[in-house]
């Protein structure tokens, strides 16, 4: 199995400017992927994700970077990079999100990379890039199902 690169991609009841708007706003992205959200759709600002309560030992806590934000097009970031690390190829990984009107709705195409470039044993790589698989295909079918009740104004 190649553990470089997971692409998924799927349609959208949504207009672009609204699945924009879900994947990229704190109120919108805890209704379908992490609990709690700090990010602003700005390249080059720091924000994170918060997976269970934050006050517990357990909840998990990546940073992220913006790289680009093109509304209604493209949204792409750095994460789960070492906290006292600036996110760069090698550290973090790699998300993108490209939106495309088609059909009265939205293609969405998520990519996310770098799982060779960490550096990982295989058996860690291997643990790290199924849990991502799952996670992906369970959070963006949630994704799915959440922009197609959103609206927002053009």
């Amino acid at each position: 199995m190649e553990y470089g690169t997971i692409e998924r991609e799927v349609q959208i009841d949504a207009s672009p400017a609204t699945v924009f708007e879900v994947i990229t706003s704190p109120e919108h992205l805890r209704e379908w992927w992490p609990d709690e959200a700090v990010v602003e759709a700005t390249p080059g600002a720091k924000g994170e994700l918060v997976f269970g309560d934050r006050s517990s030992d357990e909840a998990q806590i990546p940073q992220l970077t913006v790289v680009e934000a093109v509304p209604p097009r493209l949204f792409s970031f750095r994460w789960t990079h070492p906290r006292d690390e600036e996110a760069r190829e090698g550290n973090s990984l790699f998300v993108t999100f490209e939106l495309t009107a088609r059909g009265g709705g939205t293609l969405l195409r998520m990519t996310e990379s770098g799982f060779r470039e960490m550096g990982w044993e295989v058996a860690v790589l291997e643990e790290q890039y199924r849990d991502h698989v799952e996670g992906w295909d369970d959070f963006l079918s949630r994704l799915v199902g959440y922009a197609a009740t959103v609206e927002v104004a053009s």
